[in-house]
């Protein structure tokens, strides 16, 4: 009788013994591992956007094959003049009102009465003398000249709204620059004659430059 109690109680420690080992194993399973770091990794992207090209000049609708590509610079006794945008537009046109209405152009020139066209350029005007160079109320030489034709003759017109604004880089007026000052701005031409080259004349201080943007087919 006694030998029966001690093998059930055997018996049942065993068993007892053997659940709570599986148990302590089904924990240990159940507990999930931490996972090590895994380094990020930061790619960088280049960009690839092909820029825009400038659009300096509109010569083809008229007809002008170019020989020389804006910008161009000319320099004569200490002053450089660099035309760097060159458009025509119909004086009529919707671009063009809106610079005659903007900056308060007169819709005649000096020798052009009946314009045909309205030319807008955008230049650098660059003092490399020692003496001052200027454009002033008593002092209104031209020193630059643009040309489309033998008697064609670009007429230079003013801003009346820039008239007491010296060295305006909008569209200038009047400017002064000292030794190695320079001013980027815009100046607004008419026009009433056919095309047929075009060229650039710089005179200043005894000196003298040309440069042909589109060469006379003659």
């Amino acid at each position: 009788m006694k030998k029966t109690i001690v093998r059930a109680v055997l018996t049942t420690t065993m068993l007892l013994s053997m659940v709570l080992g599986q148990n302590v194993i089904t924990n240990a399973a159940a507990v999930t591992p931490i996972a090590a770091a895994t380094p990020t990794t930061t790619t960088t992207v280049k960009s690839t956007a092909t820029p825009v090209p400038i659009m300096r000049d509109n010569l083809s609708k008229y007809g002008l094959k170019k020989d020389l590509e804006l910008p161009i610079t000319v320099t004569a006794g200490g002053l450089s003049y660099t035309l760097e945008k060159f458009m025509i537009y119909d004086f009529k046109s919707k671009d063009a009102q809106n610079l005659v209405k903007k900056y308060d152009y007169d819709s005649f020139g000096v020798m052009v009465s009946k314009p045909k066209h309205f030319i807008w350029t955008k230049i650098t005007i660059k003092n490399n003398s020692n003496k001052i160079v200027k454009r002033s109320l008593n002092d209104q030489k031209e020193k630059w000249i643009l040309s489309l034709q033998g008697k064609g003759q670009l007429d230079q017109i003013w801003p009346k709204v820039n008239v007491e604004k010296l060295n305006n880089k909008e569209a200038f007026y009047y400017y002064t620059l000292k030794p190695s000052e320079q001013l980027t701005t815009y100046q607004a031409y008419l026009y009433d004659q056919d095309f047929n080259y075009f060229a650039i004349r710089l005179f200043h201080d005894g000196g003298f430059d040309e440069k042909f943007i589109v060469n006379s087919p003659e």
